[in-house]
């Protein structure tokens, strides 16, 4: 799969609210599938497994199985190849543009050199 189609799967699964709560509730600590649905009370199973499902193919949940549990753990690799690819290039830019801009501002505030003293 290209990388492109990557992004678009994983863009895909970062669009709906639900599915990036989903993913905040495994950030600390994977859960079974059983657990995330009781956190999401308003869902029923197979709704949550959908979700679960789109996740999977944007390889941001990673699934395994220990009998009939289902582990479902963060895969954080792929959110972080997004931001260095889309946001950390403009992130570096507002830094840059923040730092010329405090020595335009510092500039503007340093006190003028004053005119040497007449000797007449």
């Amino acid at each position: 799969m290209s990388s492109d189609t990557n992004d678009d799967l994983i863009f895909k699964a970062l669009a709906a609210p639900v599915r990036r709560q989903i993913l905040d509730a495994l950030r600390d600590n994977p859960q079974t599938t059983g657990e995330l649905c009781a956190r999401f009370p308003d869902l029923n199973r197979c709704t949550v497994m959908q979700h679960l499902r789109v996740l999977g193919e944007a390889d941001l949940v990673l699934v395994r199985r220990v009998g009939r549990v289902r582990w479902n753990y963060l895969n954080a690799i792929p959110v972080k190849r997004i931001h260095d690819r889309w946001i950390g290039p403009y992130a570096a830019r507002a830094v840059d543009m923040l730092d010329e801009l405090k020595t335009r501002l510092e500039a503007d505030e340093a006190p003028a050199s004053q005119p040497a003293p007449s000797t007449g």
